[in-house]
């Protein structure tokens, strides 16, 4: 019986330090994933930049039928 116990509680406690480890790799990888997030916004106003830059030089093109 006590052989049961302390197998039993091995396991508990693998199984806590596993949780901990778990949930500071999760916490990481939110961190991760906001900076991703934000650099991808980042990315994409200067895409809208450019692209509305390039939409306005296009407008002043003079027309090749003229």
């Amino acid at each position: 019986m006590q052989a049961e116990l302390t197998l039993l509680e091995n396991k508990l406690t693998q199984l806590v330090q596993l949780s901990q480890r778990l949930r500071l790799e999760n916490i990481s990888l939110r961190q991760e994933l906001a900076q991703a997030l934000s650099e991808n916004r980042h990315c994409q106003d200067k895409i809208d930049t450019a692209t509305a830059r390039l939409e306005q030089l296009l407008v002043q093109l003079p027309d090749e039928h003229a």
